[in-house]
C-alpha cells in the first residue's frame, strides 16, 4: 500500500470541526452539541486493520497525522470478534468502537453507545446514502454512528476442484455434496442467518423475510439446516486468514467467504484458482460503524476521530487495505488500485440491495411482526454452540 500524505488533509479535515461552535442542526438527545478541545486521547475498539498507525509496516499509516494534527493520542485495542468488541465497551474503558451489526444494535440497546450529531462530523455528508438510517446504526430516527465500509459474504470454491462452477449456496448445504469434509463456514453464531438467507429462497412457506428475525418455527429450519451441514464441514474459520491457509493447503475447496480472501489467494505467489460469487439467492453480509461509548471519557477526540477515519483519503486507505468498500463517495477516486471500488461493487446499490447486513437478532423480531416472538441472540449463540457440538 502506499504511504499517505495526509497531513494537510488531515488539517483540512479537522479545521472543520471548530472547539466551541455549535452544530448548524438540532443535535440528537444525548449527543454532542458542540466540540470542545481535544482531551489529548481517544481509547478505540477496532478491527484488525481498521486504524493502522504505521506499527504493522512504516507505509500503512494513517493514524500519525491525526494524532500530530489534533493532539490526540490514539491507543487501539483489536477486536477480534464482535462478542468481544461487546464485552470491552462494557467495561467502560473506551470511547470508539468499530461495531459491525451483530454488535452495533445490542450496543444501542444496551445503552453503550450515545447518539451522534452527525453536523458535528463533516465527512459524513459524503457517505453514501445507501449506508445511512440503516436499522443496524440507526433507530426511530436517531443515529448511532457513522457508517466505515461494507460487503458481503461471498461463496468461494477452487475452480479445479469444484466442477461446474456453482451459482448457488446449495453447494454448501447438499448433504450428500462431493467436497464433504472440505466445505467451510463462517465461525459465529451470525452464520444462522445464512442458512435462514438459503431457506427464503428454497423454503418460501416458512414466510422468512429477514435473515435475523426468525421465529420459533423459522429458527428451527434453520438450526436443523445447519446441523445437517455440519456433516460435511471440514473446518469452520473465524479469522480469514485461517480460511487463506485452508484453500492454500487444498483442506478447504468451498464456502462462505470475503472478497479479501479471494484477493489474496489470486495474488499469491503460486496463485490458488479459486472465484468468488454473489449466489442467486443473495447472502449476508457487513456494514460496520463507528460508535460513541455512553461513557466516553474522551468525546471530543472520538469525534474528530470519527470523522477522520471516514474522511476521503482515510476511509480509502482503510477499505482498501482491509478489502472492502469505502463508505465515503469520495474515496473511490483516491485509492491506489483504480478499480478498488468496481470489485468491491461500492457504487452498486443494486448488488447490496441482494446482500442482507449483520443485525442483532431480537426478541421484537426485525421484520416488524408483533404476532409472534423471535429468537434473541443469546438464543441464536445458544444454538450455535450446540450445532457445533
Amino acid at each position: 500500500m502506499r504511504t499517505l500524505g495526509l497531513g494537510a488533509g488531515v488539517a483540512l479535515v479537522v479545521a472543520g470541526l471548530v472547539p466551541g461552535v455549535a452544530a448548524a442542526q438540532d443535535a440528537p438527545e444525548g449527543a454532542l452539541t458542540e466540540l470542545g478541545a481535544g482531551e489529548g486521547e481517544v481509547n478505540v475498539v477496532a478491527w484488525p486493520g481498521y486504524v493502522e498507525d504505521g506499527s504493522t509496516s512504516p507505509d500503512i499509516d494513517w493514524v500519525t497525522s491525526f494524532e500530530e494534527a489534533t493532539g490526540c493520542q490514539v491507543n487501539v485495542t483489536l477486536g477480534a470478534t464482535s462478542d468481544e468488541m461487546f464485552t470491552l465497551m462494557q467495561t467502560g474503558n473506551y470511547d470508539v468502537v468499530s461495531a459491525s451489526g451483530d454488535a452495533s444494535n445490542r450496543l444501542i440497546a444496551a445503552g453503550q453507545v450515545q447518539p451522534i450529531n452527525t453536523a458535528l462530523i463533516p465527512s459524513y455528508v459524503d457517505v453514501f446514502e445507501g449506508l445511512k438510517n440503516q436499522p443496524h446504526n440507526t433507530v426511530e430516527g436517531v443515529s448511532y454512528g457513522v457508517p466505515h465500509g461494507r460487503g458481503a459474504n461471498l461463496l468461494l470454491f477452487n475452480t479445479d476442484v469444484v466442477t461446474p462452477a456453482p451459482d448457488s449456496w446449495s453447494v454448501v448445504w447438499d448433504p450428500a455434496s462431493p467436497y464433504a469434509g472440505k466445505v467451510t463456514a463462517y465461525d459465529s453464531p451470525i452464520y444462522i442467518a445464512d442458512a435462514a438467507v438459503y431457506l427464503m429462497a428454497t423454503n418460501p412457506e416458512l414466510g422468512i423475510t429477514n435473515p435475523y428475525a426468525l421465529d420459533e418455527t423459522q429458527f428451527t429450519a434453520a438450526v436443523e439446516l445447519l446441523k445437517q451441514q455440519r456433516a460435511i464441514i471440514g473446518r469452520y474459520w473465524g479469522l480469514y486468514t485461517d480460511q487463506i491457509a485452508g484453500f492454500q493447503s487444498g483442506d478447504m475447496v468451498v464456502g462462505t467467504t470475503w472478497q479479501v480472501t479471494a484477493n489474496v489467494l489470486k495474488g499469491s505467489d503460486p496463485a490458488t484458482p479459486v472465484e468468488a460469487i454473489l449466489p442467486k439467492e443473495g447472502s449476508t453480509g457487513w456494514s460496520d460503524t463507528w460508535m460513541l461509548s455512553a461513557q466516553a471519557q474522551n468525546p471530543n477526540c472520538g469525534y474528530l476521530f470519527m470523522n477522520h477515519i471516514i474522511s476521503p483519503e482515510t476511509n480509502a486507505a482503510a477499505t482498501e487495505y482491509f478489502g472492502e468498500a469505502p463508505a465515503n463517495s469520495k474515496s473511490c477516486a483516491l485509492t491506489t488500485d483504480p478499480n478498488h471500488c468496481d470489485t468491491y461493487h461500492a457504487t452498486d446499490e443494486e448488488y447490496f440491495s441482494k446482500v442482507y447486513y449483520w443485525a442483532t437478532p431480537q426478541a421484537q423480531c426485525l421484520d416488524g411482526r408483533t404476532d409472534v416472538v423471535c429468537k434473541d441472540y443469546s438464543e441464536w449463540s445458544a444454538a450455535w454452540t450446540e450445532i457445533k457440538g
